[in-house]
């Protein structure tokens, strides 16, 4: 009887647990986390190389003689051409897809142009030319970002280094063709508008191209005397009014400091 009793407790409390862990709660289910996607950030300083090619526009007009004011003579027009390499530096914030930025650059040129002068009231035909050495941009920029990928628009100051000359084309054997004769030199202040496209190809180092304008004005330039003429060098010959366009192209590269990629949930 005892051991029967036994037995009969034993299933008893076995039945009781099995039905206790059946009214147990299911396990609830817990949600994969969601996927994190990166967003590039294109805030913080910046610092890169850049190189291209560029066009000056140059009209030149006569508007004085050995500083004496005459009737305008245009002398035409002529385009300079050249390579261009240098450097740049600035710095970006973002807000949203907005990114803001300011930026300095400057940069060695070789653009060189010439053509002959519409001027017949000197003794021999000559041909004005000019040579851009130098550029400079201050600007700040708008853009708009599509991940890694950002296209900008700038504005701001310009300045260019510009150095002029002509030479004799020889008339009646008197000047030797190619004799130089005058020469003059300026650094020019003006303005700039651009726009330009940059991918970022890993989280510090981005590849872009620009396209840039300068708007550097009509500006008055002394020439003066290479002692050719047989008069003292540095003599002033004459007073040229010259207007001047740029555009520039070039390829950029930048190394961004800091500034990870932001998750995005």
């Amino acid at each position: 009887m005892k051991k029967l009793a036994f037995a009969t407790a034993a299933v008893t409390l076995m039945l009781t647990g099995a039905a206790s862990a059946a009214d147990l709660a299911a396990r609830p289910y817990t949600k994969a986390p969601a996927i994190i996607a990166p967003i590039y950030n294109w805030g913080g300083f910046y610092v890169g190389i850049n190189g291209g090619g560029g066009w000056a526009h140059k009209c030149w007009d006569m508007v004085s003689v050995t500083g004496i004011p005459i009737a305008t003579i245009a002398e035409g027009c002529h385009d300079a051409s050249g390579g261009t390499v240098g450097g740049q530096l600035g710095y970006r914030w973002q807000a949203s897809n907005w990114v803001f930025g300011l930026e300095a650059q400057g940069n060695w040129a070789d653009f060189r142009g010439s053509n002959l002068s519409g001027n017949l009231t000197f003794a021999t035909p000559y041909t004005n030319r000019t040579k851009v050495e130098a550029f400079g941009l201050f600007t700040g920029q708008v853009g708009y970002a599509w991940n890694s990928f950002l296209l900008y628009v700038k504005g701001g100051a310009a300045v260019t280094s510009d150095k002029y000359d002509a030479f004799t084309n020889g008339v009646f054997g008197v000047f030797p063709v190619g004799t130089a004769f005058d020469r003059g030199s300026e650094t020019r202040w003006g303005g700039v508008v651009g726009i330009g496209g940059e991918y970022a190809f890993s989280p510090n180092w981005s590849l872009g191209l620009e396209y840039d304008h300068l708007f550097m004005g009509n500006r008055t330039v002394t020439m003066t005397d290479v002692g050719s003429l047989g008069i003292p060098a540095g003599s002033v010959t004459r007073g040229v009014d010259i207007r001047q366009d740029v555009d520039i192209v070039t390829a950029r590269i930048n190394y961004k400091f800091g500034g990870p990629v932001v998750a995005r949930y």
